[in-house]
């Protein structure tokens, strides 16, 4: 793969917050379901993807800045000994009680590991076993890019979601707290088969939107209608949530925009506790309804300026 840092467009300096802004951006041009005629756009969607995750990983993106890895995240040859900084592979530099190798013959490097401390395959054990283990150790499969789009009310009470993988397979994903559009999970061995085992699933979360929900960091809004007489005289009346319908008490004598508190049944939070949900009252006006502009008509209240405050 290309170098992480091209592909997000982002400087090597960039800091967490503006590699997520760079791959959000992309990700949002380049979202398959936007590009369904255009194949490259969805390649290019899986390549931004895992070099998102591979910057995002600090362990891996010091791994990458100092040459040990490539963008796929595999070992760029044995020993990390790939392209360096100073011109010395993967960061090698000769010193004192360090050999340094060039050109010639493709040697086998367990085998020169055997020659200078001996007992190496045959014997079984010792410095040269371990250095031939670790230069025949194989790469993974690459990493394979997913990207859901959660229901509302399933993200807001992290419902599980099935997700079906590219060789066919269903898993049940557990999503976790805090949840919100953007959040990568990665499922582990779930990638593209590889001579070292199999890469992993990188899944994007997306929330999708709802008809009259709408999310507020990690509280809840919604605007509820109210008749003129709920308003008026108070009550209990009847409010949907993300978990289940409930009641509300409706203070006596509100007006449209007060807003009203349902603790508890917002987002889950990062900490394991939940947002709220805030319900704003709307009264509605019948716009046909002969007795209510009758009774408005002769109603003494009628004239009263509620804007006089405002000096209009």
């Amino acid at each position: 793969m290309a170098d992480p840092y091209t592909l997000l467009g982002v400087p090597r300096t960039a800091d967490d917050a503006a590699i997520k802004k760079a791959y959000r951006k992309l990700a949002k041009e380049l979202h398959p379901d936007r590009n369904k005629d255009n194949p490259k756009a969805s390649e290019r969607f899986s390549k931004v993807t895992q070099a998102y995750d591979l910057l995002t990983d600090k362990d891996k993106r010091a791994r990458f800045d100092r040459g040990e890895i490539d963008g796929d995240g595999n070992p760029t040859a044995p020993f990390g000994f790939g392209a360096g900084p100073q011109g010395a592979p993967g960061g090698f530099r000769p010193g004192p009680g360090n050999f340094e190798f060039s050109g010639g013959d493709e040697t086998d490097v367990a085998d020169m590991f055997e020659g200078l401390f001996g007992g190496g395959r045959r014997g079984g054990g010792g410095f040269a076993s371990g250095f031939g283990n670790f230069a025949r150790r194989q790469p993974k499969g690459a990493n394979r890019a997913y990207r859901i789009t959660v229901p509302f009310t399933n993200a807001a009470t992290l419902a599980p979601q099935r997700v079906t993988l590219t060789d066919g397979k269903t898993i049940d994903l557990k999503l976790p707290h805090g949840v919100e559009t953007g959040t990568q999970m990665r499922l582990s061995g779930l990638g593209d088969p590889g001579p070292g085992g199999a890469g992993d699933a990188i899944v994007t979360i997306e929330v999708g939107s709802h008809r009259f929900f709408t999310r507020d960091g990690d509280d809840i809004r919604l605007n509820l209608p109210v008749t003129l007489a709920e308003a008026l005289n108070g009550g209990s009346i009847k409010v949907p949530t993300v978990d289940s319908a409930v009641m509300l008490t409706v203070p006596k004598g509100s007006t449209s925009g007060k807003v009203l508190r349902l603790r508890g049944k917002g987002f889950h939070k990062k900490d394991g506790t939940r947002g709220d949900q805030l319900v704003t009252l709307m009264i509605d006006i019948p716009a046909d309804d002969a007795a209510l502009a009758q009774f408005v008509e002769h109603w003494p209240g009628a004239t009263r300026n509620p804007r006089a405050e405002m000096g209009v």
